[in-house]
């Protein structure tokens, strides 16, 4: 098949990854591709992958979060018109099949004649795109399918969609063992540094729990890593930057605890699950999907969203069998999502209309 993929443009797909979604887009390319595809990214510059690459966003745009409120549309606009002209590129270049990985409204409505496949990252909180869905006057196209990452975050979208599937990321298992050992009395965490993800609760859980931590991530809200997360640092609480995944896998080993602490409805988690093959056993907040990746055998849940009860889940956590644990990861294989949606994008791919093809057929 020919396969176009539609990324968001806001950060390059490329390690160190900004957070799951990219990392997510990334191997799904790279999959793709090895399967004998012949597939394109459409993303921001500096994006490595196996894909052909299609580019409009400079690699050095980024958003400025104090902006005023008149240079915000602007940088939104700008955005936009990169999504606005990939999909021009896509309806003229013959694809069979789209994949929108991209936080946009526009594929919503300027693809309807396209074979497509939406993949929901987030929760139903991107207003541009619910604005669009619940328009009494939209309706889905015949030729359009929504999948979700979990079966917690596709219930939340049913409310907006018609139908809404479920393909749980999954992550090459055996590209987590490490040969570090689990260092005694170390918490780690992983993910992006802003307040929805809860660092200074994972912080103040593990200090309370007794044990230091050492956490990683971009930190893509200064303000909040300024404000919560610098004053806690210490020789009991260490920053360990923004790392490849050849490094990721090396911390998440050396933890006698992975914690997860989202603040929001995560959608997902793929740290949590990178760190379940790694044996390290997950304590984690009750938001989200995150009890439906935390197997009592595998990790704890807290009752409550508090630092308290988090710590006691990190006490419990940390006696689980890391055997136990990750036995629990393979709930999350890679080939298994991969030939889902390789075979919803087949299925959809033979649904494209007949004067589609004639028109293909007259332009040759």
């Amino acid at each position: 098949m020919k396969i176009a993929i539609l990324s968001h443009m806001h950060h390059p797909i490329a390690e160190p990854f900004e957070g799951g979604t990219e990392a997510h887009t990334a191997m799904l390319a790279n999959a793709l591709v090895e399967r004998g595809h012949d597939v394109t990214l459409f993303a921001k510059e500096g994006s490595v992958t196996s894909a052909t690459m299609y580019s409009l966003v400079p690699k050095d745009f980024e958003f400025i979060r104090k902006a005023t409120p008149l240079v915000r549309i602007q940088q939104a606009g700008f955005l936009a018109e990169a999504v606005d002209h990939s999909i021009n590129i896509i309806h003229s270049s013959g694809f069979d099949v789209v994949v929108n990985n991209s936080l946009s409204s526009l594929p919503y409505i300027s693809m309807r004649d396209l074979p497509m496949l939406t993949i929901l990252h987030t929760p139903p909180t991107l207003s541009d795109v619910t604005a669009i869905v619940s328009d009494p006057d939209w309706v889905p196209s015949p030729l359009h399918e929504y999948v979700s990452v979990s079966a917690t975050n596709a219930e939340a979208w049913r409310a907006l969609l018609p139908r809404v599937g479920v393909v749980r990321n999954g992550i090459h298992l055996n590209q987590w063992s490490s040969p570090v050992r689990p260092t005694p009395g170390l918490a780690v965490w992983a993910a992006r540094i802003t307040p929805e993800k809860g660092l200074h609760l994972a912080i103040d859980a593990a200090r309370l729990a007794g044990l230091d931590i050492e956490f990683a991530g971009p930190i893509s809200h200064s303000d909040y890593f300024d404000a919560e997360v610098r004053p806690r640092l210490n020789q009991h609480v260490r920053y360990r930057g923004h790392l490849s995944h050849a490094d990721l896998r090396g911390l998440f080993a050396s933890g006698s605890v992975f914690i997860a602490s989202p603040t929001w409805a995560e959608p997902f988690g793929l740290t949590v699950v990178e760190a379940l093959a790694s044996g390290t056993p997950v304590a984690g907040l009750p938001n989200g999907a995150l009890p439906e990746l935390i197997e009592p055998g595998a990790g704890v849940i807290a009752t409550t969203t508090t630092a308290p009860a988090l710590a006691e889940a990190i006490r419990i956590a940390i006696t689980r069998d890391r055997t136990q644990v990750v036995r629990s990861s393979t709930r999350f294989s890679f080939d298994t999502m991969i030939d889902r949606y390789e075979e919803i994008l087949e299925c959809l791919a033979e649904k494209v209309p007949t004067h589609r093809e004639d028109d293909q057929m007259s332009v040759g």
